[in-house]
């Protein structure tokens, strides 16, 4: 049996410039963390010759290429398996459609525990490249490179994607003292609320394909402020990255009718009366997780559970995409 796990993900800074429609015309730049949640896949070989995959469904067929899941298909195809004798199963800490970056955690995850079934070592940065492949190139979903390139590298890191493809990261220079302020102010609080990113990021996608003004003025802003709140980690100034965390949210609100709502809008308005310096919703929009960077966690912590929010306490992950158990 062979079990993979890949991290989820926050973005600190500049989410939204590494679709390719912004960025090979543009070049992006953002800054995300990985966090200790995780997908988890396990493959092992059974004695039967169809393949078994299991995940929200069940599907037994006689040759991946009759797969279902298009993510899984797609992974199968690329590394010329048919999946044979094997079963295939997944489980997340946290489920999809909540905006921690789960689709790419569960690529590179996949495409982990495939490689390591054919003996293959690969790097984070093939391997998430890889991940890219399928999601974008080979599915056509109108996502970018955020999620995979996180989930694979670990940390919190800064990546700039280059006009030709190309994506340079490197570890965030973040002091200890400061790390462990992001984890122990930085809280997260799910909605209640899963989506689908993809009708969001699809309208950003076409306006931005289309040189929308506005959008590309947004995403221009978003860049920046990417570039500012690296600076802010590395200089240990966390006010100026929560304030700078408001700013990004504001202007996010505005890049799409479907990014917000009136309920969002009223939990934001009460945690940043009750402990909040800053913060914003994680992902593409619409739901999923709020997150905060607390001046007084614990007011903010009574204030948002009595509102009915559950909190999920995180730690960063270090490792990226990795085999747990193989043997």
């Amino acid at each position: 049996m062979i079990i993979t796990r890949s991290p989820l993900r926050i973005s600190l800074g500049g989410g939204g410039t590494d679709l390719p429609s912004y960025y090979r015309e543009h070049g992006g730049f953002l800054v995300a963390g990985a966090l200790d949640k995780y997908v988890y896949l396990t493959l092992h070989r059974t004695f039967v010759p169809d393949l078994i995959v299991k995940y929200s469904k069940l599907e037994r067929v006689a040759d991946a290429a009759l797969l279902e899941h298009p993510i899984i298909r797609e992974a199968f195809a690329l590394l010329g398996m048919n999946g044979h004798s094997l079963e295939l199963s997944s489980m997340a800490d946290i489920p999809s459609g909540t905006g921690l970056g789960s689709s790419g955690s569960f690529t590179t995850a996949l495409l982990k525990v495939l490689h390591a079934a054919n003996k293959n070592l690969i790097s984070p940065k093939e391997l998430a490249e890889q991940a890219c492949h399928i999601e974008i190139d080979r599915l056509g979903e109108p996502v970018g490179k955020q999620d995979q390139y996180i989930a694979a590298v670990g940390g919190i890191t800064a990546f700039t994607f280059h006009q030709d493809g190309r994506v340079d990261f490197r570890p965030c220079k973040i002091s200890e003292e400061t790390l462990f302020n992001l984890e122990d102010n930085l809280l997260l609080f799910f909605t209640g609320y899963s989506r689908s990113a993809s009708a969001i990021l699809k309208d950003q996608n076409d306006k931005s394909k289309q040189h929308n003004p506005a959008m590309l003025d947004n995403l221009h802003f978003t860049k920046e402020l990417g570039h500012k709140s690296l600076d802010a980690l590395e200089s240990a100034n966390l006010p100026e990255f929560a304030r700078l965390m408001d700013i990004h949210w504001q202007r996010k609100k505005s890049r799409s009718s479907g990014m917000s709502n009136d309920r969002i809008n009223a939990w934001y308005d009460h945690a940043r009366a009750h402990g909040a310096l800053g913060g914003k919703l994680i992902g593409a929009g619409g739901g999923g997780f709020l997150m905060f960077y607390a001046g007084d966690k614990i007011k903010l912590r009574h204030a948002m559970r009595e509102q009915g929010l559950q909190e999920v306490r995180f730690r960063f992950d270090f490792e990226g995409t990795k085999v747990v158990t193989q043997n």
